[in-house]
């Protein structure tokens, strides 16, 4: 249990990473898409491709499962779900 606990630690702030940079990506793609950002702005295109490279491996698997819905993308809420519930998992085991 020693050397579990700081292993749960690191993998919950892991988490907590994850989806800090999920609500940021999800927020960005909203700025770009009501052109509140400019896109070809270096600034904001380097923040995009920073957190597109992170994110879009987990979420690109997670929409291959989910059923076409046009333009409702539902694989961010999805993840944010499986964060979650992997988080409370987790911290049923770390010592208080």
């Amino acid at each position: 249990m020693i050397i579990i606990a700081p292993l749960l630690y690191v993998f919950d702030a892991i988490l907590d990473l994850i989806r800090y940079f999920l609500l940021a990506y999800v927020i960005l793609s909203w700025l770009e898409a009501f052109d509140i950002v400019n896109r070809y702005n270096k600034v904001v295109y380097g923040i995009h491709n920073f957190l597109f490279r992170i994110l879009e491996p987990i979420l690109g698997r997670i929409r291959n499962f989910l059923p076409d819905l046009g333009g409702i993308d539902l694989s961010p809420i999805v993840l944010i779900f499986v964060i979650m519930f992997f988080q409370v998992f987790i911290r049923q085991f770390i010592p208080h």
